[in-house]
């Protein structure tokens, strides 16, 4: 029996809150992206809500488009804990129509400063006709961990940076 996900999973050196805030901001997923895929997010508002839908400019030489745009509905919003969304497209009377697959980031926290992130691409729901000209999962096995590390990178500040002082920090 073939596997229908795969997943990856990174220590960040942040608190879950912090990477929850990336994850949850659609203008940071083309920084986060492992594939190059992911272009500029074309709705920027937070994903706070299930339901949520938020479009992505998107770019791949073997789409038939090159330059298209997904749409990704929000399924899991648990702040952090969980974020995840299926992604599909809008057609042009507005329905939203998915292809079966689906991004989750699962988050747990390892102390103050420090979180697990297990990133999972699932394709278990794709169609029998769409598997017949799509090859899952449509990248490598290195992306998930690429990914990964974009997410810590933007979710860790650059060396020699603070964050502001909060009211229990003294100093």
């Amino acid at each position: 029996m073939a596997e229908d996900s795969v997943s990856a999973t990174l220590t960040v050196a942040a608190p879950a809150a912090t990477v929850f805030a990336v994850l949850a901001d659609p203008t940071a997923h083309a920084a986060i992206d492992g594939t190059g895929w992911v272009r500029e997010a074309a709705d920027r508002a937070p994903l706070t809500e299930v339901g949520q839908v938020f479009r992505m400019g998107m770019y791949h030489p073997g789409h038939p488009d090159r330059h298209y745009r997904v749409a990704n509905q929000v399924r899991v919003v648990d702040p952090s804990r969980a974020i995840g969304w299926l992604t599909g497209q809008e057609k042009e009377d507005g329905r939203l129509e998915f292809g079966g697959w689906s991004w989750r980031y699962d988050l747990a926290p390892l102390g103050r400063d420090r979180t697990e992130v297990t990133l999972t691409y699932d394709w278990s729901a794709v169609a029998p006709c769409v598997r017949e000209y799509l090859r899952f999962p449509p990248f490598g096995p290195d992306h998930l961990v690429r990914s990964l590390r974009h997410l810590a990178a933007l979710a860790v500040p650059e060396a020699g940076e603070r964050t502001p002082a909060g009211p229990d920090d003294a100093g």
